[in-house]
């Protein structure tokens, strides 16, 4: 996984959504992409669309909730360029007095002791590098909460600490934290996720919204803090759609 010559990016959740399409722009901006995520076939899928366009890149079956599991994966690197923390997701959209306590257990260990156990892991690794980046997927959720949201809520809130901390901590070492926050990205399965399968509550998310944010608009602005000067350090990049003021205010023709 570490042939020379070329950086590396590590992509978590990459098997659908925001996670392939920053696989599909890092391999096209020239990195070797290492696409880890719990569905083997679908990343693997990738790795052969990549590498057949000419790109480079591996799949990696990976729970990043399994310790051990990402510590073997990480004992394979000696030198990594980017880890892109990605994988995580909602479950419910239940209020505090009635929301599942397994599913706030469960988004908390995807969204916040998954990003730990791979930003720990592979640590080591991006600073032996001498020019690392952290990318951690936050929310827009991460920074302002709204009703029916509050474990989701919770779980970005500790992914966006989780970054701003990590980057207080490791200053003046060669590696940089960047925390990006999507607000309303229409994609093929995260509200469909959310609400187990619901459709018809899930095409109710972006009901009326023109133009919701594309898993490739969010792709694109990683890519972009990605390949910034070692210098430069985008510290938080928000995205919204135009039609998106706030996570309680969108403009809906209906």
């Amino acid at each position: 996984m570490t042939a020379p010559g070329t950086p590396i990016a590590v992509i978590t959740g990459a098997s659908s959504g925001i996670g392939a399409a920053t696989a599909r722009q890092l391999a096209a901006a020239g990195y070797r992409v290492v696409l880890t995520a719990r569905r083997k076939d679908r990343i693997e899928a990738l790795a052969a669309e990549l590498n057949d366009a000419g790109h480079q890149a591996t799949a990696y079956a990976l729970d990043v909730t399994d310790r051990a599991a990402v510590d073997e994966f990480a004992s394979a690197f000696r030198g990594l360029a980017v880890l892109v923390n990605n994988a995580g997701g909602a479950l419910g959209a239940d209020p505090v007095a009635t929301g599942d306590p397994a599913d706030w257990r469960q988004m908390f260990e995807v969204n916040v002791i998954g990003t730990l156990n791979m930003t720990q892991a592979l640590l080591p690794a991006l600073t032996a590098s001498g020019d690392g980046t952290v990318v951690v997927l936050s929310s827009t959720a991460g920074h302002s909460t709204y009703e029916g949201g509050a474990g989701y809520v919770a779980a970005k809130n500790g992914a966006r600490v989780l970054a701003e901390t990590l980057r207080l901590e490791i200053v003046g070492t060669p590696v940089r934290v960047i925390e990006v926050a999507p607000g309303m990205v229409k994609t093929d399965e995260f509200a469909t996720t959310r609400f187990r399968g619901d459709t018809d509550k899930a095409a109710k998310v972006y009901a009326g919204v023109a133009e919701p944010l594309s898993a490739d608009d969010v792709a694109d602005t990683i890519t972009w803090a990605c390949t910034r000067p070692p210098h430069v350090n985008i510290d938080l990049l928000v995205v919204r759609p135009r039609a998106q003021a706030s996570n309680t205010k969108v403009h809906r023709e209906l």
